[in-house]
C-alpha cells in the first residue's frame, strides 16, 4: 500500500482560502493615505501581504519616520470590515478542494481569530476548520517565523516533515520551509509566481490542482 506523503495540510487563510487581498490592497492604500505615507500598489503586495502586525507596523513607521500611536489601526477596522462584507468572496475551487481531500487539513493564518471566524464565516467555509483554526496570536511570532505551523503541527500531532503548507506569500512560504514542511505556493492571486519559488516549493496558479499536486502527481 502506498503512504500519502502529507499526514497534514496546513492552509493560510487570506488570498489562500478566501480572495482578500486584492480588497485589503485597495484599503491599505488609503489607510496609508489617511497616515501620511504612501505606497505603490507594488510596494503593498511586496511588504504587506502575508506578513505579521509586528512586519506591518514597522514598515508603516520606518516609511513616516515616527512611532504609530498604540492601538493605531482600530479607527480603520470597519473599512476592511465593510468592504469584506460587501465583496469578500472564497478564493475559486477552494470549495471542491476540501471536499476532495482525503487527508486532515487545518488552517494556520496570522490573522486575529475574529477576523478568520468573520472571513470563513462570510465565505461559507467556516464549519470545514472548526476547532482546527490557528492564529498568529496563538504564538509568541508569527510569519515569517515558523512558530505558528509548529504549533499547529504540535497540537494536532503531525511531524512537522509530514506537514504541507498552501500559501500564498512570500512570508508564509518561508515560515514553512524554517519549519521543515513542503510549502506549495499559490499564485493564483496577487503574488507574482517568481516570488514564492525556491527550495522544496511547488508554485501553482490553479487551485483545484492542489490535491493532485500534494499526491506527487504532475499537472498540465
Amino acid at each position: 500500500m502506498t503512504r500519502d506523503p502529507f499526514e497534514l495540510v496546513i492552509f493560510d487563510c487570506d488570498g489562500v482560502l478566501v480572495d482578500s487581498e486584492r480588497i485589503s490592497v485597495r484599503i491599505d492604500a488609503q489607510v496609508f493615505a489617511a497616515l501620511g505615507c504612501h505606497f505603490t500598489e507594488e510596494e503593498i503586495v511586496a511588504t504587506f501581504v502575508g506578513s505579521s502586525g509586528e512586519v506591518f507596523d514597522a514598515a508603516v513607521e520606518a516609511r513616516l519616520g515616527r512611532p504609530l500611536e498604540p492601538g493605531w489601526y482600530r479607527a480603520y477596522e470597519h473599512l476592511y470590515q465593510d468592504a469584506f462584507d460587501a465583496e469578500l468572496t472564497a478564493v475559486d475551487g477552494i470549495a471542491e478542494v476540501l471536499e476532495a481531500l482525503p487527508i486532515p487539513f487545518c488552517l494556520a493564518s496570522n490573522g486575529g481569530h475574529d477576523g478568520i471566524r468573520r472571513n470563513l464565516t462570510t465565505t461559507g467555509l467556516h464549519d470545514y476548520f472548526k476547532g482546527r483554526i490557528f492564529s498568529a496570536a496563538d504564538v509568541a511570532r508569527g510569519k515569517p517565523a515558523p512558530d505558528l505551523f509548529l504549533h499547529a503541527a504540535r497540537t494536532l500531532g503531525v511531524d512537522p516533515a509530514r506537514c504541507a503548507v498552501v500559501e500564498d506569500s512570500p512570508y508564509g512560504v518561508e515560515a514553512a520551509r524554517t519549519a521543515g514542511m513542503r510549502a506549495f505556493g499559490y499564485a493564483g492571486g496577487l503574488t507574482a509566481p517568481h516570488r514564492l519559488t525556491g527550495p522544496g516549493t511547488v508554485v501553482f496558479d490553479d487551485m483545484r490542482d492542489l490535491p493532485a499536486l500534494l499526491a506527487g502527481r504532475s499537472v498540465s
